[in-house]
């Protein structure tokens, strides 16, 4: 977009919702033309720092799980877990995103039901799952992330899991440069205005939100979440690979992750 304009100011849920939409329906190919590749046909990719959940176990033992993939993108994540016993199903907004999920699945044969729907009204009744997991998807984009973290609630049973990945929020105070740039502070942490891109005509196109790590905890205990663990993957050695602002330069120095892993408490 030629005159893509950049800004942090507030938009309603509806706005960012049908900003993000048309964004991920728009970028879906080049996404995983790009990205494919790192993140696997049937792979749990949790971070561009290469965090796979083959060796970071979060999830712990998922034969026999009932799961959900929040925000499932290409859905490599549920098609792993359905490798490994799971009984998944894969969840995104974008039409776009879930037809590369139904492309992965005639390439590896490996089919999990999808769902194109808002994670803030998630079409599943109460306590169907044991598990709610996602890479990166859904949380960042919502404007009530608060309301999420309860819809999940709604669909888990008692003690169920609930693992989610996103930035972490140390990077809103720094520019998305993955260069010696990137490493200077421009924003205050404490500010919670959404990014926001909006194009030629003056639309959003893409929102993103910003939450502190205490906010994060915050909206989990409200919702009745006991946090048990909160991983920020380190850079690994020789992984020279650039996403975005993710770079060796930056990971090596400060983290680019968090990834919150949290049960449901017992009603």
């Amino acid at each position: 977009m030629d005159q893509l304009r950049v800004a942090h100011s507030d938009l309603s849920d509806a706005a960012a919702r049908t900003a993000n939409r048309r964004w991920w329906d728009a970028d879906a190919d080049d996404y995983q033309a790009t990205h494919g590749e790192f993140l696997g046909d049937a792979e749990l990719v949790w971070c561009p720092e290469g965090l796979r959940e083959a060796d970071a176990n979060l999830l712990g033992d998922v034969a026999g799980v009932r799961a959900l993939e929040l925000g499932c993108g290409a859905a490599s994540g549920a098609r792993w877990l359905a490798r490994a016993g799971a009984e998944v199903v894969a969840l995104d907004l974008s039409a776009g995103m879930l037809r590369h999920a139904r492309a992965a699945a005639d390439r590896t044969g490996v089919t999990v039901p999808l769902v194109q729907a808002d994670a803030l009204a998630l079409p599943f009744p109460d306590g169907c799952f044991d598990l709610v997991f996602t890479a990166f998807g859904a949380v960042p984009f919502v404007t009530d992330s608060a309301a999420l973290h309860r819809e999940v609630a709604r669909v888990l049973r008692p003690g169920g899991r609930w693992v989610f990945a996103v930035t972490h929020p140390m990077r809103w105070i720094f520019l998305d440069d993955p260069t010696e740039h990137g490493l200077v502070a421009v924003r205050s942490y404490f500010d919670r205005t959404p990014y926001a891109e909006y194009d030629e005509a003056g639309e959003p196109s893409y929102v993103e939100q910003h939450r502190t790590v205490g906010d994060r905890v915050r909206e989990l205990v409200a919702a009745g979440f006991v946090l048990t663990d909160l991983i920020e993957p380190e850079w690994p050695a020789g992984h020279e690979r650039i996403w975005g602002q993710w770079s060796p330069l930056r990971g090596r120095i400060f983290p680019g992750t968090a990834i919150y892993c949290a049960h449901l408490t017992p009603s």
